[in-house]
């Protein structure tokens, strides 16, 4: 496609996902939160990212089915418009009310803001994927970077509004602010007008049905291969501050590691519009198990070095996993039903949120502090990830029989 339009769409819709992405910055609000309501347990503090993540999900899928009756750019306003309900329900929150207060903030930021941010999500991967058949995974990887840095790009801002007007005016400030930016932006998120075949008509889209798909043995292990290789990441990219510390490094290589996974999102999905999807998934994977290998040798050797390369590594790892699952279920699935097929692939994302940081906490725990069998099953998961890509590899060939 030819367009030159479609790159500047393309920057629309990255700027709407940085903002979006905000949402992942949850860790920013704990802390504040906790110093307001001192009752409220970590664990409860916590269950607020994870309601998030489950209705991100959810409202990618509903996304998705709305996808077929109104224009991606109402699907975003409404996006933006439950983003500033939720975000202006937070900031009423009343002190005074510990218990319903946290009702509130699970209700309004995890229902409202997770609903929301699926919405916009699913919405402008969707459309600029049609703006790019032939960059499917480059597009993919641009937005998804911009998805994943969302909250380090932002989160200055918002720790600094934190800190001089109050957490609850922020949310204020926050939600007007979003919503104002989703609604402008979207009037530049449309679908591109379908080239004429012959008579004059437009081709039909090609691609399996939602129904079709699930019926697929090669998406299922794709599933499975996702919530492994997603796991992995989760038990590093989570605690990267807490790792460096722990082997004499500053807790900014941290964001060094975000910095990294945003950069995995571009340069897999480049990787993956060149050398297709069974090479990108095995340079994946390869780089996975450096990270593996490099992280606990590091821990035995006490090699800073090899710390250093292994949260890097682990970081373009896991940012690559989403380009490939949007630029995989496009290639593989076509393109007719991209959105729906698209949302339940994001469902993957629940098991590992819930997986990945549960197994390196138990193996941090009964180590003693130590990292050693955290990095170890890292390496194991490389392995496991590999042994489904041979099986997918496979699969993938019959399906299309």
């Amino acid at each position: 496609m030819s367009n030159n339009k479609r790159w500047l769409y393309l920057g629309v819709g990255t700027i709407l996902l940085i903002f979006c992405g905000l949402i992942y910055g949850w860790s920013l609000f704990k802390e504040p939160f906790g110093q307001v309501y001192p009752d409220w347990s970590l664990s409860q503090l916590s269950m607020t990212f994870t309601i998030s993540m489950v209705f991100f999900c959810l409202g990618g899928f509903v996304a998705g089915k709305l996808s077929a009756k109104l224009k991606p750019k109402y699907i975003i306003m409404i996006s933006g418009l439950l983003l500033l309900i939720g975000f202006f329900g937070v900031s009423r929150l009343n002190p005074e009310n510990s218990a319903s207060s946290l009702t509130m903030l699970y209700v309004c930021y995890g229902v409202l803001g997770g609903t929301g941010v699926g919405f916009s999500y699913n919405s402008v991967i969707s459309t600029m994927n049609k703006w790019f058949p032939d960059k499917p995974g480059l597009a993919s990887g641009i937005m998804m970077m911009g998805f994943g840095l969302g909250a380090l790009i932002l989160g200055s801002v918002a720790t600094s509004l934190v800190a001089s007007k109050g957490v609850f005016t922020t949310f204020m400030i926050l939600g007007i602010i979003i919503f104002v930016v989703l609604v402008v932006g979207s009037l530049f998120i449309k679908n591109p007008e379908a080239p004429k075949g012959e008579g004059g008509a437009a081709p039909a889209l090609e691609g399996m049905t939602t129904g079709e798909m699930l019926k697929t043995s090669s998406f299922w292990i794709f599933i499975i291969w996702c919530i492994i290789a997603n796991s992995a990441g989760l038990m590093v990219i989570n605690s990267a501050a807490s790792i460096a510390i722990a082997f004499g490094a500053p807790a900014i290589v941290g964001m060094v590691v975000s910095v990294f996974n945003g950069a995995g999102r571009v340069i897999i999905g480049g990787v993956f519009d060149k050398l297709g999807r069974k090479n990108t998934m095995l340079i994946n994977m390869v780089v996975m198990a450096v990270a593996g290998v490099s992280l606990f040798f590091g821990a035995k050797t006490s090699a800073m070095i090899l710390i250093l390369l292994g949260l890097l590594c682990m970081g373009i790892s896991y940012g690559g996993n989403p380009t490939i699952s949007s630029a995989f279920i496009n290639r593989e699935y076509g393109p007719k039903h991209f959105p729906v097929n698209f949302s339940l692939g994001n469902f993957s994302l629940i098991p590992a949120a819930i997986l990945g940081p549960m197994i390196s906490s138990k193996l941090v725990e009964s180590a003693g502090g130590k990292y050693d069998t955290t990095f170890l099953a890292i390496i194991i998961c490389a392995a496991g990830a590999f042994v489904l890509w041979i099986v997918l590899n496979g699969a993938c060939g019959k399906d299309k029989k």
